[in-house]
């Protein structure tokens, strides 16, 4: 998830047009394409909210392209949504039992995908192993949260940490280990 230095990944109207941004820090990594490449064909299937869904329709209908590949995708929502593609489905149930009674069957890398209320379930119910938050150099002010409504405090272990030239910051955090 990408989140501004004030902790927003949105807009309060969703828009993500602030994600444009850059600085020049010169002692950063390059983030090359293979890289990037690498990592996302790590990722076995992908979680999301129903509006980081529709985030992302409208990132390929201006020309984009879709993020995610020919991954399965899963979406939650009780909303009736466009479907252009056939690695969509959609999904209105418990997390919980979506994650592991179906998709740990399945898939060992589950990648869940934005939205603040979803971050925060997920650290909830114990889903998540890591967490990676890439911060842009950027203040918005106001938006959408990054963890919308945690019960309480959740300590992370510090993995990684790694700056890039664009003035973007990459942590990357284990999840406390539920018995």
């Amino acid at each position: 998830m990408a989140a501004s230095l004030d902790g927003f990944i949105a807009r309060k109207d969703g828009r993500v047009d602030w994600m444009e941004t850059a600085d020049d820090f010169a002692a950063g990594e390059t983030m090359d394409a293979a890289s990037v490449a690498s990592f996302l064909e790590a990722i076995d299937c992908y979680v999301m909210g129903s509006r980081t869904y529709e985030t992302a329709l409208g990132f390929e209908v201006r020309g984009f392209g879709w993020a995610y590949g020919d991954k399965p995708t899963f979406v939650l929502t009780t909303r009736e949504l466009p479907r252009p593609r056939d690695t969509v489905q959609f999904y209105s149930g418990d997390l919980g039992q979506l994650v592991n009674e179906r998709l740990r069957r399945s898939f060992r890398n589950i990648w869940f995908v934005g939205g603040g209320v979803l971050s925060a379930e997920c650290l909830r119910l114990g889903l998540a192993d890591e967490v990676r938050y890439s911060i842009l150099p950027i203040l918005i002010g106001d938006g959408i949260r990054f963890f919308e409504r945690l019960d309480g405090d959740v300590a992370l272990h510090l993995l990684e940490v790694r700056a890039y030239k664009s003035g973007l910051v990459e942590l990357r955090y284990a999840t406390p280990r539920r018995d």
